[in-house]
Parts: C-alpha cells; structure tokens; sequence
C-alpha cells in the first residue's frame, strides 16, 4: 500500500509541528510539506500533490473553508480534512459545503486523529462526534446544503462561547494567566489554553488588537 501523504496548513508552527511529530511515529504516513496561510497551502499543493490536506479554518490571507472550496473544484483528487478548534454549528456546515471530507476537533485523541486520517484517505468520510451531531440536526430540519448556498461566500463572524467571553473580560482588565485561573477556579494551562484559543479566534496577536478587535465588534 502506498504511503498516505499529508500537507499541512496551519498558521501556527506549534500546532504543525505537534502534528509532524506525531505522524512522524506513524507508518504509512509522510508530511511532505506545510504551509502558514491558505494562499501557501494552495501554492504547496500544486507543486506537490498530497493525497490528503489537513488544514485549520482561521488563516490569514485565505481561510481553510476558501481552501477546501478551492480544492473541492481544482483538486479533486486530494483529500481533505478540516483540524479546528471550532465546534460551531455554522463552521461545520460551511466546511462540508465547501467539500471537505472530514471535520475533527483539536482536542480530539492520537487514536482519533489516526483514524480519521486514514478514513479520509482512503476515500471515506470522517466527522468525530459533536460534528455528526450538527450534520444531522441541520438534515433534520432540512437545512442541508444546497448548489446555491455552496456559491455564497463564505463568512467567519466570531462566535465566542460563554467561557471564551469570560476570558476576554478578565484579559481587557489585564489579568494575568494565574488571575484568571483563580477566579474561574481552572488551572493555570486551562486558563492558557482558553487565552491562546481565544486569540486565535479572533485573529490578534498582542493586547492591543484584542481590545480593539472586542470593541469594534462589541464582543462583551
């Protein structure tokens, strides 16, 4: 059987090379290339053909559902799937109208991630728990995609949960990571987490744009 071979696109180094070190001990899986942004995931694939991209929703340049969307009608012979943080009920859905193959959550486990790895790359489709519940919801209630809303664009509004708001709050009063962890009775690395994912999210890299960024758009 011939290798499964992964690009990733994720704009944050940390996460691609967690995933390199882990498929690294895996057999019959090789990470030929990566890439920051969606432009460059793009730009990758055309010089390499993977037969299977892993790629992150929020990127600069070119957001991973415009990825999928491009790949869905240039690439068709490459697999794709969508690794996010994200377990919202519109980001899942865009992403399967775009055409992705798979939808996993970064908290999921080794063993998971292998898994779907392998089903999407073997020509199946892979969608880890709390997605397979929005797919089904969406059927039920006959929201389902349709030719039309596959050529809407996309658009990512920031959706913050009740915890990432909290966080937020206590951050624009400059607590630090121990402070927030106090008060909302966490650990320290959960608090650590939540303040990195929420950064992400909201595509910041410092203090200032965050609070800039929450009041433009009246996050809290």
């Amino acid at each position: 059987m011939s290798k499964i071979k992964v690009v990733l696109a994720d704009d944050h180094e940390l996460v691609r090379d967690g995933i390199k070190a882990l498929l690294e001990d895996q057999s019959g899986i090789e990470v030929i290339d990566e890439a920051s942004n969606g432009k460059e995931a793009l730009e990758v694939i055309n010089r390499n053909k993977p037969t299977v991209l892993i790629v992150d929703i929020r990127m600069p340049e070119m957001n991973g559902i415009e990825v999928v969307k491009e790949m869905s009608t240039n690439h068709k012979d490459v697999r794709t799937l969508v690794l996010s943080m994200h377990d919202s009920e519109e980001y899942v859905v865009q992403s399967i109208q775009a055409g992705a193959d798979g939808y996993l959550l970064k908290g999921a486990s080794k063993d998971e991630f292998i898994k779907a790895l392998n089903k999407v790359a073997s020509g199946g489709k892979y969608f880890t728990g709390d997605v397979s519940a929005i797919i089904m919801n969406n059927f039920v209630n006959g929201s389902s995609s349709t030719s039309e809303t596959k050529k809407e664009p996309v658009q990512l509004p920031f959706k913050l949960t009740k915890r990432e708001k909290q966080i937020l709050s206590l951050v624009l009063e400059l607590k630090n990571n121990k402070d927030i962890a106090e008060e909302l009775e966490i650990s320290k690395r959960t608090a650590e987490v939540h303040r990195f994912n929420l950064m992400k999210k909201l595509e910041v890299s410092n203090l200032k744009e965050l609070t800039d960024k929450a009041r433009d758009y009246h996050l809290i």
